[in-house]
């Protein structure tokens, strides 16, 4: 067999379904955010900001600027709006004045969680039948994806086009 050349006439179709299984998967996660932020009260990119607080512990507000996608001035509204509802503290950094630190509280964190808790036990009952490969095959998949989606999201920040594969 020539490299490159693929033995199984069924690959081109079952690569069309996986991209439209994607497609699809990426739209129904998008409507749930939609609508577990509106069950909290909040907005999608108020709950992708908890969100990442929650993974990252704290960061600061142009870091939260970055990974929503928001403008500063946009981030400092939703900062506020989020440590008035008591979802955050934000504190100076004493290290430079300059940047402000953001912290989810923690005594929140149960109360953001409740929504997904369903879903996690299903997920959790979905990859049971999972061989330790196939877990690690989907582990790469999302890695992998996850850099593409930063690359892209990088260049359409610096204004370049997205090149056209031939």
């Amino acid at each position: 067999m020539i490299a490159g050349m693929s033995d199984e006439p069924a690959r081109t179709p079952a690569i069309a379904d996986l991209m439209r299984a994607g497609r699809e998967t990426s739209r129904l996660a998008m409507v749930f955010r939609y609508a577990i932020a509106d069950r909290l009260g909040l907005t999608v990119s108020d709950l992708e900001c908890l969100d990442f607080l929650a993974d990252a512990g704290s960061a600061t507000a142009g870091q939260v600027a970055e990974r929503t996608n928001l403008t500063t001035g946009a981030v400092t509204s939703m900062l506020r709006r989020l440590q008035q509802a008591g979802y955050v503290t934000a504190e100076r950094d004493p290290a430079d004045r300059r940047r402000v630190i953001v912290t989810l509280r923690p005594e929140r964190i149960a109360e953001l969680e409740r929504p997904y808790e369903r879903f996690a036990q299903r997920a959790g009952r979905l990859i049971e039948g999972y061989s330790a490969e196939e877990v690690a095959l989907l582990v790469r998949h999302y890695d992998r994806m996850q850099g593409m989606y930063l690359a892209e999201l990088d260049r359409l920040r610096s204004g370049r086009t997205v090149q056209r594969s031939a």
